[in-house]
């Protein structure tokens, strides 16, 4: 299988990578460098955006903006104008924590989770849905050590929820006309070899792929939770997958360079950059925001 680094440069904490079909781009973020990257398909027109904070994860919306999670707000940006307008601030939240994944679902609501950002990783973090206007919803509270995974399969019936630190991969039954959950069930947990399940995203078969960040792999795992596919790839830690170009044919990688030691680095070519690969199956197409 051919794997194919897009970037040149190494990403601190690469995250978050939305397809944007209007644009014909794909837009990810660099966490610690505070900057949104976008690169077309085939690697070219390569760009950068600094922001004014932590961007942990984003959406698309119906007018072409982009939804923003911040380290403790949810925003709206224009990349045309570049003004970031906050919707919803987290004040509430412990002081420890900061938000971290998160994606638009098929009931047209920004769903984004926390994580506690100190090393012992306790069970403090939550999962929010913001709507139109910036209200918040608290899904589950105190439930997780870091939320991840967030991914909706093509009929929009089930999602997919992970708890990274634990290691667990949840699935719900979910109601796109409410983004009510019901039915869950844990359908895998994923040790450290297999590659604990950081970021997710659904395929046109309702398969689930999941960055397996603790072992440099990718992981595809059906709607029951057997490991159909386990590709190890040049980066230690892959961080998120998302699906994108013509036909959604492409799955786009980001990776981590921070934090890693040596022996982890070693044999590892491409820490920090962004992948792409063909694994066979075209992906599920992301919802945009509702803002109204």
């Amino acid at each position: 299988m051919d794997i194919i680094p897009l970037t040149g440069h190494a990403d601190r904490l690469g995250e978050g990578p939305v397809w944007d079909d209007g644009r014909g781009r794909l837009i990810w973020t660099d966490i610690e460098s505070r900057t949104l990257r976008t690169i077309r398909p085939d690697g070219a027109d390569f760009a950068s955006w600094p922001m004014p904070d932590r961007v942990t994860a984003m959406g698309l919306t119906q007018s072409g903006r982009l939804i923003l999670a911040l380290a403790r707000s949810v925003a709206l940006y224009d990349p045309a104008s570049g003004a970031v307008d906050t919707i919803a601030a987290f004040d509430f939240m412990p002081p420890q924590n900061r938000l971290n994944d998160g994606k638009v679902g098929p009931d047209g609501a920004f769903w984004v989770g926390s994580m506690d950002e100190r090393p012992n990783r306790e069970k403090v973090a939550s999962l929010y849905r913001i709507t139109a206007g910036g209200r918040v919803d608290t899904v589950f509270e105190n439930e997780v050590h870091v939320s991840n995974g967030l991914a909706w399969t093509p009929d929009a019936r089930t999602m997919f929820w992970v708890n990274t630190r634990g290691a667990w991969i949840d699935r719900f039954d979910f109601d796109a006309a409410t983004g009510g959950l019901t039915n869950r069930t844990r359908i895998a947990t994923p040790d450290d070899a297999i590659g604990r399940p950081d970021g997710g995203a659904c395929d046109a078969l309702g398969r689930y792929w999941s960055a397996g960040v603790s072992a440099g792999t990718l992981n595809c795992f059906s709607r029951n939770g057997e490991l159909i596919e386990h590709i190890k790839l040049p980066v230690a830690a892959p961080t998120m997958p998302c699906f994108g170009g013509a036909g959604l044919t492409t799955l786009f990688l980001t990776s981590l360079s921070d934090g890693l030691s040596p022996e982890r680095a070693a044999g590892h070519p491409h820490n920090g950059r962004l992948l792409a690969l063909d694994v066979g199956v075209a992906g599920a197409a992301v919802a945009r925001f509702k803002e109204a």
